[in-house]
């Protein structure tokens, strides 16, 4: 069975009449360049989990993407970064949650599933595990842009209560249910990160991870680091890696919900990611995406929003790269 590597960017895309030719092919050229890279891992034999891991952290590594470099900014203008991963295989997984000075938190979550018998870290804790098994660090200023400072001055000024997520341009306002406004930087629209693998001895893993949103309350946690809500694995399933509205993935534990529709319903991976996408998650205002991969090599991509940052890799077939809606 041919390999096959499936990765997003965010979803909540820039909206077609502001993102330019030169905008677009930048983002195709960044996330082709991941997609080849790790399909060559794929195709020599690497395992599914050390794909994903390479895959976010190639992403976490880019300023297009809210992870990693270029992350957004909390209420207080600091940095709290979130990943995991997991290795469908053996159920096994690793996660982080706040982190602060941690270069690649995808290296840390994929440290703590390797090697910890744990699979949660938060904080100074998370950076000490970091730190012992000698993955990069840096200063908070690592992971900041100009835009994002901007995004932050934006928000502050239109509205200091809200917290803004880059997913089609909506505000989490104190007392209030999710409301749109306008979008953060419709130059600069960006998003979580993460990636599904299937490798060729058919194991299936998944990595997730993000920057959270614009002028967040410091200390919340979204979806992206939670096992079940932004990342879950099951080889004998799908691998999935989630993209939104947090609090609402987290609510509908959306990336298990897949797998437990394909488990106990025997629904399809596309009925599945599709009843998730379009049924479960907008019941309760939850916007965005997903990326999903069964045994098979079956692919989904359902989004909800304009766009999604997104494509895939099979085999040595050509790279396939998306930002909209087919036409």
């Amino acid at each position: 069975m041919a390999p096959v590597i499936v990765i997003h960017g965010g979803a909540g895309a820039i909206s077609r009449q502001a993102l330019s030719a030169e905008g677009e092919q930048e983002f195709h050229q960044a996330l082709n360049k991941v997609l080849s890279s790790c399909s060559r891992m794929l195709q020599a034999g690497a395992h599914a989990v050390d794909v994903v891991a390479d895959a976010v952290r190639q992403l976490e590594d880019s300023s297009l993407f809210n992870a990693g470099h270029g992350s957004v900014l909390t209420a207080d203008a600091s940095f709290e970064l979130d990943a995991s991963i997991m290795d469908g295989d053996t159920l096994r997984a690793g996660a982080v949650a706040g982190v602060r000075r941690i270069r690649n938190p995808v290296m840390a979550a994929r440290a703590i599933l390797l090697h910890s018998q744990h699979v949660f870290f938060i904080g100074e804790g998370a950076e000490r595990v970091a730190i012992s098994h000698g993955l990069e660090m840096v200063e908070p200023t690592y992971f900041s842009t100009p835009h994002r400072l901007e995004q932050l001055e934006r928000v502050r000024r239109d509205n200091p209560d809200a917290a803004v997520l880059d997913h089609g341009g909506r505000a989490v306002v104190k007392g209030h249910q999710p409301a749109r406004v306008r979008p953060l930087d419709e130059g600069n629209k960006l998003g979580t990160v993460g990636a599904v693998a299937l490798d060729m001895s058919g194991r299936l893993a998944s990595a997730t991870s993000t920057g959270g949103i614009t002028n967040k309350q410091v200390g919340r946690v979204g979806d992206a680091p939670v096992i079940g809500a932004g990342c879950y694995a099951d080889s004998r399933f799908a691998a999935v890696s989630c993209t939104g509205t947090g609090e609402m993935y987290l609510r509908a534990v959306a990336a298990y919900d897949v797998i437990a529709r394909m488990r106990y319903a025997g629904n399809t991976l596309a009925d599945a990611s599709h009843k998730v996408m379009f049924e479960s998650l907008p019941a309760i205002g939850g916007m965005g995406g997903l990326i999903a991969l069964d045994p098979l090599g079956n692919i989904a991509m359902p989004f909800n929003t304009e766009g999604m940052y997104r494509g895939y890799a099979r085999g040595a077939d050509p790279v396939v790269t998306a930002i909209y809606q087919p036409t």
